[in-house]
């Protein structure tokens, strides 16, 4: 078995929620860790995890990361994390489903991640970096997160689904 380790610098962890329903927010998180341990070339066996520390949260507006760590939302005070760990990696042609436990406010309920994996290449410092893209879409009052409003239109203030886009590149440890 290899483990791989990520390159935070060259990964990304983002979010995408609509706004009134009418515009798209991103945000992401800035801290965060990973891991890979597989045995094959082309990680269909691989035991994912994932962890993230949701104060890090990020939309590039200081008021509303606030909001999105109070009690309203995240409850960052009381859920400091969100972890992913993979339980079944299906391939289909070059397609990945990666199915997981994800534990988010206090709820664990298994998601489904599809994307696949990039392929390798070594790098200036002669590191063979491993890429993947993954993207999935899950429910936040799935997960407790059911903060909202109507509004004068009767639409809602903030959507129920969220996709999660994750770019991510890795390091053999061993």
């Amino acid at each position: 078995m290899s483990k791989f380790i990520i390159d935070k610098l060259h990964s990304e962890i983002e979010f995408k929620v609509k706004h009134l329903m009418i515009s798209t927010v991103t945000g992401r998180f800035t801290d965060f860790d990973a891991e890979i341990v597989s045995e094959n070339d082309d990680f269909t066996d691989a035991q994912i995890s994932f962890e993230a520390n949701v104060d890090s949260i990020t939309t590039s507006i200081t008021d509303r990361d606030n909001h999105l760590k109070s009690a309203d939302f995240f409850d960052v005070e009381n859920y400091p994390k969100i972890s992913f760990k993979s339980t079944e990696i299906v391939k289909y042609n070059e397609d990945y489903h990666i199915i997981g436990l994800m534990n988010l406010h206090g709820v664990e309920k298994e998601v489904l991640l599809m994307g696949g994996y990039n392929g390798n290449d070594v790098d200036l410092y002669g590191n063979t970096k491993y890429g993947f893209e993954l993207r999935g879409t899950i429910k936040r009052s799935d997960f407790g997160l059911s903060f909202n409003a109507v509004t004068d239109k009767g639409g809602l203030l903030v959507s129920d689904d969220v996709i999660l886009n994750v770019s991510v590149q890795f390091t053999k440890a061993d």
